[in-house]
């Protein structure tokens, strides 16, 4: 019996559209797998799954040929016929001269590989083609604001070009190798470049090896203890003092709120003036050049308020070559899918964040706030229960930092505030590394100017 292209061929494509396949490709893939089954090592890598092929029976033959493969169980003729037969799809009797004609129709076993990067190919030409037509879709329903359209129009294409960069496993050799050349960069005279992003605070740089790429750096703290100060200290001395790029994205905070932080604290003038506005002739000349200062910094603002991790991918792309991204604050995301389970909604952010770090190969700090604890500690210390929500923030996180001022959180649970508390102290907590050690570290907090600087730095002033 011959084989009838058009019975097996997917009629649901888009209507209006001339959907791109190659069946010899698709036919010749498939007979070389009948014909030597270690086929399969190579064309799984570049066929992960039975949709890259375009004609239905193709799809069923090779979806049964994946499954057995992974089951470890014998694939050839045989076997791949009585493993079709528990599908009710299967044509059986056509299926059977049609498996036949596949091990016949093969130019080169040889070639396998060749064959899967076409039917490869002519599956991602047919997937931009859908992404399209979903966008053109979308833009003509008219419920979505520009905006939103723009960005996932982006989400969808950047979505394809991921797929297409996917890489198999690399021998420790070539790994190696990449190893030592990452070494000589860190110790050649452009080092700094290579390193980790610094914060500013000498002693956690040491700790966590600054602040490095593909990284999520959950970074918590009660609330009024100065969690968007410290993300605005590091993001000023990651912009101006080592001149990355900086993406930082207020949900919580106007743009002019947070510029209005940083002139207080490049200028070193008090906030409440910047607010009054009850400046001198002085304190006028320190904003003046602080503006000067931090208008040359590539320091970048976003406060849309309750934004999604693909939103705010597509932004940090659209800014391109961003060094650092800083998220404030965790718990004012949108998970962007309904749910009713919160906890569910911050795993689901957490991991994309995690995922957004890699992809796009930056730090990404996300700050968080922290519940009050079950049990009152003597001293008030955050820990990791602490974390609000969820324990995905704990198990996505490579760093998990958090800040405590004793006299602050002794204030604000009722506590004593004794005469010998001072009210300046300050620590940073490292309480999760995956580069290292633990650790805590003591800094000074400078409430006027809502910044927090090391010790070190206030002997030397």
């Amino acid at each position: 019996m011959d084989f009838e292209p058009e019975r097996y061929l997917d009629t649901q494509a888009q209507p209006g559209l001339s959907m791109p396949f190659n069946l010899d490709a698709e036919q010749s893939v498939l007979g070389a797998v009948l014909l030597d089954a270690e086929c399969l090592s190579v064309v799984a890598e570049v066929l992960p799954r039975a949709e890259y092929f375009y004609a239905v029976n193709n799809q069923l033959i090779y979806g049964a040929m994946l499954e057995m493969y992974t089951l470890g169980q014998p694939v050839d003729f045989v076997t791949v016929l009585e493993k079709l037969r528990e599908s009710p799809d299967f044509d059986q009797e056509q299926g059977r001269v049609y498996l036949v004609q596949l091990a016949q129709l093969v130019p080169s076993v040889s070639s396998v590989e060749t064959y899967a990067r076409i039917v490869r190919d002519k599956y991602e030409i047919r997937t931009l083609m859908q992404a399209v037509r979903g966008i053109l879709e979308e833009a003509s329903a008219g419920t979505e604001e520009s905006s939103l359209l723009l960005d996932s129009a982006e989400q969808r294409i950047y979505e394809i070009r991921q797929g297409k960069q996917v890489e198999g496993l690399k021998p420790i050799r070539e790994i190696l190798l990449e190893t030592y050349d990452r070494l000589d960069l860190l110790n050649s005279p452009d080092r700094d470049k290579y390193r980790g992003i610094p914060t500013g605070i000498g002693l956690l740089d040491s700790t966590i090896t600054g602040l490095n790429r593909s990284d999520l750096i959950v970074l918590a703290a009660r609330p009024g203890v100065g969690k968007t100060s410290f993300g605005l200290n590091i993001a000023r001395h990651a912009s101006v003092v080592s001149k990355r790029r900086v993406a930082f994205f207020s949900l919580e905070m106007s743009r002019e709120q947070l510029a209005s932080r940083l002139l207080s604290t490049e200028a070193s003038v008090e906030g409440t003036k910047l607010r009054s506005g009850d400046l001198n002739d002085d304190e006028w000349t320190r904003i003046i050049e602080a503006g000067d200062i931090l208008g040359k910094a590539e320091l970048y603002f976003d406060d849309a308020p309750g934004i999604t991790v693909p939103q705010m991918k597509a932004k940090v792309r659209r800014l391109k070559n961003v060094d650092l991204v800083i998220v404030d604050y965790l718990q004012l995301m949108s998970g962007g899918k309904k749910t009713d389970n919160r906890v569910n909604e911050i795993s689901d952010i957490t991991r994309n964040l995690k995922i957004m770090a890699k992809e796009l190969d930056v730090p990404v700090i996300a700050m968080s706030q922290l519940r009050r604890p079950t049990e009152r500690s003597k001293d008030h210390r955050p820990g990791l229960s602490e974390l609000r929500d969820s324990g995905s923030i704990e198990q996505d996180a490579d760093i998990v930092i958090f800040l405590h001022r004793e006299a602050y959180n002794a204030a604000s649970e009722g506590g004593e505030v004794t005469e010998d508390m001072d009210t300046s102290a300050a620590q940073i907590i490292v309480a999760k590394n995956r580069h290292g050690a633990t650790i805590d570290i003591d800094v000074h907090w400078q409430a006027e100017y809502m910044r927090f600087t090391s010790r070190e730095v206030v002997r030397y002033e």
